[in-house]
This record gives structure tokens, sequence and C-alpha cells, in this order.
């Protein structure tokens, strides 16, 4: 206010001052105009000098006052300039942003960015709000926009300090105490795996069994008569649960490998042996169903000298023991072996300090929520506990062992059964105690957040790889149409696009026909993976289809009913129910639910449901060939009877 104030002030000096400078030089010629050049002459030698001096001091003034104003006119566009360039808006750009992202960002339409992508190079018809941008468009459109432009790296310039958990170190010798093994029984599917565990525990798990075999790991402890205990995990053997016997080994001291005397190695058992070797653990060779006539144990020992597997009879180190889970006939010896084997690995944990373990399954069950089966592996487990594996936290409600007993500890080595997870972790994430829930939380935020980071890399990745084919396809464009008028260009685009117009009822159909979009529910985490792992080997694509819409663990419910409905789907159910409003409510809206016991049978099912949707191929084959006869003059029945059974093919 005090400058604008005093810039007034100048302005009404300076005007002061002209205005006695123009009186000052009217009043000269006035005064010779009346008196002559006698009385002019009179007056100029009377003030011979005033006039010239109030004349200078007046234009010295009148000078002094506009230099004022004008060095403060100067400076103001400066001031005002430099007040514009702070107040231009800053917009947060990345590499790949689409045409919608760039308009919301800049708080604009998507109109405003094609307006200010007119009269460029690129091909604004050709442009979706979900179209991606490159970076010289995107600096275009920020400067016509008149705003700064700031890039953005996926926030790496804010590094989020790690919070997550991780394991102790290793603790002192003296504080180790003995444990009981963790032995895994691995093999072939139906060389009597579970059959044999039976006899040990003197249970009837194996009748229980969908179809007779193992479809689930298994985590029992057995006391053996000695007083030893012994904690055994059994795995499916079957084909589909190659990531079960992998987990098995990884978290197990020793593996019993069972192989059958009278089908010698199979498939299952040679990935077996290589799950070993990778997680370098020892191996015990029963060889099971020696009360069979045709059984022959030599012929299995001296398949095994292919894969590095040396018995002790063949001056190895790998003990071989001849047993049959039918009858129960060596089942001791077996034990005693394994017994003797860890004694020689000197087994030892630490029962103090924060829990570690492994989840060996997970599953949902309708009355306890979220339950999983665990191996301990350092410390103990105690009721109220707060643990954290993968991204999922919980807080110990009730344990209980593998017959379903409630059990107030779990030491090392012991399986338990957990309840009170928050959400469903998966098999095989690892179990860490934390000190609080605020820290649980804290490590699951960190863990999800790591997990998101990664999936932006990888989503970035993707979009410059995408970026990249959009752009030569659009330098090929470019240079087919570079020498068409802008008329021809438009017509022969306008004729790409009618010939690119909805398929026809019938063709549409038969490209619905050759998409098949699945549901699959399972029982626990486990036979979930095992079935995404043999979508994820269907490599028939471009015949037909296969489209996973959505899975998860635990029954059917409406929701996948409504999701089948809207990708036009199936909905394949591994050893769970549905309920009869489900199944009704399927059966209106025309949705096949397909549930399964036995994992082979699904598999099955989703062969046949994939060959019936594939396009129906016609080849011919020819049988037979008409020639006539040359050598015969006549065109007899005869001769032509005689040519057609010669050239039958």
């Amino acid at each position: 206010m005090n400058q604008k104030l005093l810039k007034l002030e100048n302005l009404l000096q300076l005007h002061c001052i002209c205005r006695q400078l123009h009186i000052l030089g009217q009043k000269r010629p006035l005064s010779q105009w009346r008196h002559g050049f006698s009385s002019a002459y009179l007056v100029g030698t009377a003030q011979p000098y005033a006039w010239p001096r109030q004349r200078d001091l007046l234009i010295r003034t009148a000078l002094s006052q506009y230099r004022l104003l004008v060095t403060k006119k100067e400076k103001r566009p400066w001031k005002s300039q430099l007040s514009l360039t702070k107040s231009r808006k800053e917009i947060e750009v990345w590499i790949g942003m689409t045409v919608e992202e760039l308009a919301r960002a800049m708080e604009k339409d998507i109109d405003y960015v094609y307006e200010a992508l007119l009269n460029t190079a690129i091909d604004v018809d050709s442009l979706e709000a979900d179209s991606h941008l490159e970076e010289v468009w995107i600096k275009e459109v920020i400067k016509k926009a008149g705003m700064k432009l700031k890039w953005s790296k996926l926030k790496q310039d804010k590094v989020r300090e790690n919070k997550d958990a991780v394991r102790r170190p290793q603790a002192d010798a003296a504080l180790l105490t003995p444990r009981s093994p963790v032995v895994t029984i691995m093999g072939h599917v139906d060389h009597g795996k579970t059959t044999l565990l039976d006899k040990l525990r003197k249970t009837q798990v194996a009748a229980m069994e969908a179809g007779g075999i193992t479809q689930h790991i298994g985590a029992f402890l057995v006391t053996m008569p000695s007083g030893e205990k012994i904690t055994f995990l059994d795995t499916p053997g079957h084909a589909a649960f190659s990531a079960m016997r992998a987990r098995g080994a990884r978290v197990t001291d020793i593996i019993v490998l069972v192989v059958a005397a009278d089908d010698g190695v199979m498939k299952q058992t040679v990935e077996s042996i290589q799950h070993a070797k990778d997680a370098q653990v020892p191996i015990v060779l029963a060889i099971n169903k020696c009360d069979k006539a045709e059984a022959d144990p030599e012929k299995v020992k001296k398949e095994l000298l292919a894969y590095d597997l040396v018995c002790e009879d063949y001056g190895g180190d790998v003990q071989a023991v001849h047993v049959s889970a039918l009858t129960g006939d060596n089942l001791m010896a077996l034990a005693e072996a394994t017994i003797a084997l860890a004694e020689m690995l000197e087994l030892k944990a630490d029962p103090t300090g924060p829990v570690e373990g492994t989840v060996i399954e997970s599953f949902t069950d309708k009355g306890r929520g979220p339950v999983t089966t665990a191996i301990i592996q350092r410390g103990t487990l105690r009721k109220g506990s707060i643990l954290v594996a993968g991204r999922s936290w919980a807080k110990v409600r009730l344990m209980f062992d593998e017959n379903g007993k409630t059990i107030n500890e779990a030491y090392p080595s012991m399986p338990v059964g957990i309840i009170g997870w928050k959400d469903l972790p998966s098999a095989g994430d690892e179990i860490l105690e934390v000190e609080s829930e605020s820290r649980a939380r804290e490590v699951v935020d960190w863990r999800k957040y790591a997990q998101e980071q990664e999936k932006n890399k990888d989503d970035l990745k993707i979009i410059e790889e995408k970026r990249k084919e959009h752009q030569e396809a659009y330098q090929k464009a470019r240079e087919k149409y570079g020498t068409l008028h802008w008329k021809e260009r438009s017509y022969i685009k306008y004729l790409e696009r009618k010939e690119q117009k909805s398929l026809k009822p019938k063709e549409k159909a038969e490209k619905d026909s050759n998409v098949l979009a699945v549901v699959i529910k399972g029982d626990v985490d486990g036979s979930v993976e095992a079935i995404l792992n043999i979508l994820a080997s269907y490599d028939a694509s471009h015949e037909c289809e296969l489209e996973l819409v959505h899975f998860g663990v635990g029954d059917i419910s409406e929701n996948d009913v409504n999701l089948a409905e809207t990708f036009d789907g199936i909905i394949y159910g591994f050893n769970v129910n549905a309920s009869n409003v489900i199944q009704q409510s399927a059966a209106k809206k025309g949705i096949k639910v397909k549930l399964h016991k036995i994992i082979y049978r699904l598999v099955e099912d989703l062969q046949e449901e994939l060959s019936s949707r594939l396009p129906c191929a016609v080849e011919e084959h020819p049988i037979g060939k008409y020639a006539q006869n040359v050598t015969c003059k006549r065109s007899c029945l005869k001769c032509y009877k005689w040519s057609l059974t010669a050239k039958l093919k």
C-alpha cells in the first residue's frame, strides 16, 4: 500500500513539473508579441539568467521523477513473471502413462489431452482412454498446458524401512537339546506308503482316503515301543502333487523311500530321489510288498544304481529294508534303521525363545475358521503366541495334535494344528513368532507392500514391452500411410474399422466355444496348488483357451456361481461340498458344478471338457482307387473287378 501511495505521489509531482515547464515555455513568446522587440529585449535583459535556471531545475526534477517511475515499471514485470513461474502447477508423470491417467493427473478431461495432441505426428484417432503415451507426447501435453512435469519412478525416491521379521541367528551349542527326527515317506503312487505308516501307527488312514491314495500331506507323531518318537510326514505319490513332495523334502531330516518290489522304480520314485538330493537329505530305502510272489528286491536295488542310490549290499551308504506293509513284516527293523540314522545325524534344536516353524498344510474349517498344520523347528509354541506366516498373522487360540486332542505346548519336531489365523496362509510359508499384535500387523503390511512393489516392477516391464510393440506397429502404419493424402488415409482406416466390426452371432458362438473358463475350489491349499500346477502345464491355448477365473479353499459358494455365470464357465470342486441351494442356483443359471474326490478323475474330466470344445477337423483317408486294366482291349466286367482288387490299398 505504501508503494502505491509513493508511486501516486511521484506521478503527481511529475505532472506538476510538466505543467510548470509548459507554462514557463508559453510566457516568453507572449511577452515578445505584446511589447515587440524592444520590450522583449528589455524583458530579456532584465531576466537574462532567471528563466534558464528555473527551467533547468524543473527539467532535472522531472527527469529524476521519471527515472524512479521507469525503474519501478521495469521491476514489476520481472516480479510478476517470477510469481507466475512459481505458481505453475507441477504434474507427476511416469513412463507408459495412459491418456486417462494423464488427464486425471492434470485435473482435466480426456478431450483436453486429445486437443493438445492435435496437429502433432501422433494419430489422435487411434488413441483410446487406456492407450499408453510415449515420453515425447507426455511432455508435449504438459508443455501446452503451461505446467511443469516431474518424473515418478514407482516411488523409488521414498525408501521405506524394512519392517520384515527374520529368523534368529544360530543358537549356542550349549543351549541345544536332542529332538525327535522328522521323517518323510515318499515314493510312487500305490506303492504302500500310507499303509506302511498305518501299521506303524496302528490306524486305518488309507481306508479313509478317496480311491485308496493319499491326496494331502499328513503329519503324525509316532511313539515306538522303545520310547523313541518319530514325526512322520506322508506325502502323496500322484504326479499332480509334485509341489507337496518338494515341500515335504525341505522340512524333513530323513526320507524313507518306499518302492514296490513288484513294480520297481517308477516316475514319482525318480522325482522323490531328485527332491531328496536337492534338499540334501539322507535316504532310507524301504522295499515294500516283499510278500508277493512276483517280488524282486534285488531288481529294485539294481535299478536304483542308475540314479546314484547305492545300497549297503553294493558297497554304498543307503540302508535297504525289505518290508511288507500289509503283513507288518520287518517294520520294526525299518524304524530302528531310521532311529539309528537319526542318532548319527545328532539332531538338536533350541526349545527356548521365539517360535520358528513351517506351514505343512492349511485349510478352512466351518466352525474354527482358518486352520494350519505346522512343524515346529525352534522354540516352544504356547497358547496366546503371536505368529506371522506369509501375509497373514495369528494369535494362537487353540492347538491340537494329529488326533484332534487339545495340547498346551508344542516343542521342536512336533506337528501341531493351529487355530487363530486372521487369513489363511499358504502351505510352505515360514512361521515366525513376534512380540505383539502391532508388530505382526507391521510385518504383514511390509510384506504386502514389498509384494506390491515387485508386482509393479513386473507390470512396468510388461508395459514397456507392449509399448515397444505398439510403437513398432505404429511406425509400420505410418510408413504404410505416409505417402497417402489425408482423405485417402481416412478412407482406408474407415474400411479397416468396418472389417473389424463385431462378429456375426454364429462366428461369435464359435469363438466363445474355444474358451473354457473354470472356477477351482479345493479342501486344502495344497490341493488347489496341485490343480493350478496342472492348469499351468496346459499348452494348447491356440486351439482352445483355458481361462482361470477364480480359485480358493473351501466349499462352493454363491459368489463362485455368480463368477462362473459372468464368464460362462464351469466350477470344479475337489474334496469340497456344494449345498442343495447352491446346486439349484447353478442349475437355474445353467452353470455346471463338477465335484471330485480323486484328482486324476478331475484331470480326466477337464481333458474331456477341453476336447469337446476343440474345433472339428475334417481329414480324408482314401481306402481304394479305381484304375482300368490297360492291357485289356475290352472294358468287360471281369477286367474291372480285377483292376479294382489290384488297386485297393
